[in-house]
């Protein structure tokens, strides 16, 4: 019998035991034995490195007087296992080309990437707008840097880490 079980004394037993030949007998438990089997998470292992990343905040690029040429740079704060922390800052653009990159490398895993948020042409700098996009791509990010398959590919590295390459 193995657990917490009343015996026919009615005193607890946690122990391990058998029934030979019609009598009792107890065995110590075995010890158990556990072993970490995964590498340690650096460059060059595969899975999870990351342990949080979220888009914290944005700065509007102005091109000319008119907003012409202007863009948005989003600041992505990165949290590794080691403790290390770190921010990069990309475009809109270079979350897209991220997406299609994964969507060649991993068909298979389509339905665990999310979507991008959406574009606008008139509402792209109005801060309503801007915080909806904000937590649309901090939500991508956490997403692509939890999931052991694509956190641990040269993709995603190359993405945040680019002297990784």
């Amino acid at each position: 019998m193995t657990g917490p079980y009343r015996g026919r004394s009615g005193t607890v037993s946690s122990t391990s035991s058998s029934i030979i030949s019609g009598e009792l007998s107890y065995a110590d438990p075995c010890p158990i034995s556990l072993e970490d089997h995964t590498v340690a998470p650096t460059e060059n292992s595969p899975g999870l490195w990351a342990r949080s990343a979220r888009v914290v905040d944005y700065a509007i690029v102005s091109g000319s007087r008119t907003r012409a040429g202007a863009y948005v740079i989003w600041s992505c704060a990165i949290e590794t296992f080691e403790g290390a922390s770190f921010t990069v800052r990309k475009r809109y653009s270079e979350f897209w080309q991220l997406r299609e990159q994964l969507k060649a490398t991993f068909p298979r895993s389509l339905e665990y990437l999310p979507q991008l948020p959406p574009k606008s042409t008139f509402s792209k700098f109005r801060p309503k707008f801007l915080e909806s996009r904000r937590q649309g791509l901090s939500y991508f990010l956490s997403v692509v840097l939890l999931n052991p398959e694509f956190a641990g590919s040269a993709i995603v590295k190359n993405f945040l880490l680019p002297s990784y390459v």
